[in-house]
């Protein structure tokens, strides 16, 4: 590079005049590599297909040896001539990347050269240590060691945590991460006057326990690992995974320890005398879309599963984003095209063609799985197996009898002359006399003759006799309940070992080099003794020098409590992250879940438990001034429910839950002929197959999710197509429009207003309780004035139209009251509505 000296000591002057005496040292991995990650290493990283000038910057030697970088020397750094060029043609970045740099990161480029152009390796790469606890002034606020870490933070920033929110706020904060269902207002005034010093930690152990904990905690994992209830594409095939849904509810509930939920996820199929339960959990990597179209080429659609499954392992455990190494090294991060297909052949094993199998014109699942009867299928096939074998019966007498009685038609007269449709090889025996037969035509004369018979003519006697008919629909109706009504759960399985080798540019037909597992090169080495296979793979995510599986968990930990990880690309902790804020914090955190012998449950328990969590969320002018995106965390987060939640929420307040845990989907209300654009063809009904009585009423986990067209109320949810980590909330009218006409809210409106009608003898008493039930506390006096004016104001609109009142309160399956005066149970269900959708009613707070 050729460097102007006299640019470069002018700007020496300017950048370094403001440096002032003590000034933190920069930091390679908090303050230099989200510069040059973000707009140098997709020139000058380290893939060299897209690399530029021949040029690294990624590592340090290279750099100093072009003198791109010359520690201790701006003057010789070609690196400082070209961010501060204003010629087009020299100015790094190049004005048509669409990058520049601010001043600032100039200006620390400029700093981190004067004090020696220190690398570092990438944070996440290096294998946590648990940190000491930091030093703060104020001891009384900690808690436990969460507390410590955050309020050293804020004492820094010159922040003070916030004061605890209010007991109602707390509980009905802790039900909505724990459980997602409502307190009853029983629960909540037993809370809020409940003396204990250990009161709330009381509570959390409650609510912990409740098998509704394993319901919630599974929602972010089902998108994690791309659940649905169908294959997606034009068939559109349903399948039986939620069979894999159970178990993982189960799991958390039984807070199997992460390491295991790792191994049995993906490689239980591989463990000795591997059990059903781990069978089925190895079905994680089998929830992928399936492509059942005619034109689909099986091979192709085989490496596009092989592709999602590394995909949607990489981002799950390891939070890094491996797919640019399907065709190409990695432009950031330090994963070889050759680190992914030496990963992919683990999983290239599986006895699988690419596409789905047909069981009915519902059903379509693929190869491997397992089938589980349940006692109602067993008792079904059994009683169809005891009508085949009666009919079968009866049809062998009538067999043998037609039989009989055409073998004496034969012989009749000794001659086989006038028996139409005989072979030559049965005639020819048939007109010799006895004693010239050989001993193998007297030998198999009569099973021949039987052959024949049943081959040719016993159809045309037989089959008149209702009862052959009546066979073989049974038999029709056997096998269409066994291929619609059995269950078979997608698993993995290794008995289909293949060559793998890399790709050119990811293309299936383009095979080069061969390769054999492994695992990353840049991370560390797989544990002596563990198979090259998915358990072997399995068993090195969760050893104690691995950097980033703990790590991974726990930001996400924190990002589903929080809101927001503590690294906020919880899908990727690579380069091209933010460096965490909360380092210590994250570290103490991962080293903690490992020596907690990986429990979710007592990492979930910390959390809740710590002052940080427990503060108030409402922010003041000085939050908003200094941090403003609660990354210090001197106050609660505060973000909309998921709307799996807000349904759930609005049939729990309302009573009409139905709260059994597992099971099939069920079919809740959703538009008219929601999947009629799927009925293209003939070969399956898409009509909507609409739930009744209790089965409306199921919690949201247990919604049929069919991937073409997902829940018309599931908001801002995943579309469970690929994996997805991070939570994304959008807001639009779409969102108000279906919590105010969706039949779900409009009924559970209706049903809370039936509900505190009949339990409660005033307007005041009624308006009390229906806004508790939501709320989880006490209106206010101004609260109080406003559901008063709001119900004052609807029933006079009702009382003059009592036909709009009736609609009203039809709305929904659930029976209604007729008793009740129409057009005051209209007005308090319009307010019930109301309260559903105040927006204290939709936030997690």
């Amino acid at each position: 590079m050729r460097v102007n000296l006299t640019v470069v000591l002018v700007i020496l002057s300017a950048w370094t005049s403001g440096n002032v005496v003590g000034e933190e040292k920069v930091s390679y991995n908090r303050d230099i590599r989200p510069i040059l990650s973000g707009n140098c290493f997709y020139c000058h990283g380290q893939d060299a297909n897209k690399r530029q000038g021949d040029l690294r910057l990624d590592v340090r030697d290279v750099a100093i040896e072009v003198a791109a970088i010359v520690p201790n020397d701006l003057a010789g750094s070609g690196l400082i001539e070209r961010i501060s060029s204003g010629d087009p043609d020299i100015v790094m970045p190049p004005p048509g990347s669409n990058r520049q740099l601010s001043p600032e990161q100039k200006k620390m480029l400029a700093r981190w050269i004067t004090e020696g152009a220190a690398y570092e390796s990438h944070w996440a790469y290096i294998a946590p240590q648990r940190p000491a606890k930091s030093a703060v002034r104020n001891q009384n606020w900690p808690r436990n060691p969460i507390d410590q870490f955050v309020l050293a933070k804020l004492e820094a920033a010159d922040l003070q945590p916030s004061p605890s929110a209010e007991r109602a706020i707390l509980i009905k904060r802790l039900s909505i991460d724990l459980i997602g269902l409502p307190p009853t207002p029983q629960e909540v005034d037993a809370f809020v006057a409940d003396t204990d010093p250990r009161a709330y930690e009381n509570l959390v152990d409650r609510i912990m326990e409740s098998r509704h904990y394993g319901e919630r905690m599974a929602l972010p994992w089902l998108d994690a690992a791309r659940y649905a209830d169908s294959n997606g594409f034009q068939q559109d095939g349903d399948t039986w995974q939620w069979i894999w849904r159970d178990w993982v509810v189960r799991a958390l509930n039984d807070d199997l320890p992460f390491d295991q939920f790792t191994i049995w996820q993906l490689a239980g199929d591989l463990l000795p005398q591997a059990t059903t339960d781990q069978k089925i959990a190895s079905g994680f990597n089998r929830n992928h879309l399936l492509n059942g179209e005619g034109g689909a080429i099986a091979e192709e659609q085989r490496f596009v599963n092989l592709f999602d499954r590394i995909d949607t392992t990489a981002t799950t455990w390891l939070g890094l984003t491996m797919a640019c190494a399907q065709c190409h090294d990695h432009k950031y991060d330090p994963i070889t095209q050759r680190d992914y297909y030496g990963l992919l052949d683990a999983f290239n094993r599986v006895p699988e063609s690419g596409t789905p199998q047909r069981q009915s014109s519902r059903i379509r699942v693929a190869a491997p799985f397992i089938e589980l009867p349940t006692a109602e299928n067993k008792q079904r096939i059994a009683d169809f197996e005891a009508q085949i074998s009666a009919a079968d019966a009866k049809v062998k007498l009538l067999t043998d009898a037609a039989f009989t009685g055409w073998r004496a038609g034969v012989f009749a007269d000794e001659t086989a002359a006038d028996v139409k449709g005989l072979p030559a090889s049965l005639t020819n025996v048939l007109e010799k006399p006895d004693n010239e037969r050989t001993d193998d035509e007297k030998k198999n004369l009569e099973s021949n003759l039987r052959k024949h018979f049943d081959q040719k003519v016993r159809s045309g006697l037989v089959n008149k006799f209702p009862v052959v008919g009546r066979l073989a629909n049974l038999k029709r109706q056997l096998s269409g309940y066994r291929g619609d009504q059995i269950p078979r759960v997608m698993i993995m399985s290794d008995a289909k070992p293949r060559q793998t080798s890399l790709l050119e540019r990811g293309a299936y037909l383009k095979p080069t080099e061969k390769v054999a597992f492994s695992t990353p090169a840049f991370l560390p080495p797989l544990p002596d003794g563990a198979p090259a296979n998915r358990l072997g793979f399995s068993q090195w995510l969760i050893s104690p020098d691995h950097p980033l599986t703990a790590r991974v968990q726990v930001n996400r930990m924190w990002q589903y409590f929080f809101g927001m990880g503590i690294v906020n690309t919880s899908e990727d902790l690579g380069v091209q992250s933010d460096f965490p804020v909360h380092k210590d914090l994250l570290d103490w955190l991962a080293v903690e879940f490992r020596e907690c012998g990986w429990s979710m449950k007592k990492m979930h328990r910390l959390i809740v438990t710590s002052a940080t969590y427990r503060q108030s969320s409402r922010q003041t002018a000085r939050h908003r001034q200094l941090d403003p995106q609660n990354r210090l965390y001197a106050r609660a987060s505060r973000f909309r429910m998921p709307s799996m939640i807000l349904r759930d929420w609005a049939l729990a307040s309302s009573g009409l839950l139905d709260a059994r845990i597992g099971g099939a989907p069920v079919y809740p209300y959703q538009p008219d002929n929601v999947w009629e654009p799927l009925a293209i063809t003939k070969e399956r009904d898409f009509t909507y197959p609409a739930s009744s009585g209790k089965s409306l009423y199921r919690r949201s986990l247990y919604t049929f999710w069919r991937r073409t067209v997902g829940p018309a109320n599931m908001f801002d949810a995943s579309n469970r197509q690929t994996c997805r980590v991070r939570h994304v909330t959008t807001s639009t009218p779409l969102h108000s429009l279906t919590m105010l006409n969706d039949p779900t809210w409009v009924e559970a409106s209706r049903v809370l207003a039936e509900r505190t009608m009949k339990s409660n003898d005033s307007l005041e008493k009624r308006l009390t309780s229906a806004f508790r039930h939501v709320l989880c506390r006490e209106p206010t006096d101004d609260d109080a004035k406003r559901l008063r004016s709001a119900y004052e104001k609807q029933v006079t609109i009702y009382k003059s139209d009592l036909d709009a009142a009736r609609a009203l309160i039809g709305v929904g399956a659930a029976p209604s009251d007729d008793s009740l005066n129409a057009a005051d149970h209209a007005a308090l269900t319009a307010v019930c509505l109301g309260i559903l959708n105040l927006d204290e009613a939709v936030t997690r707070e």
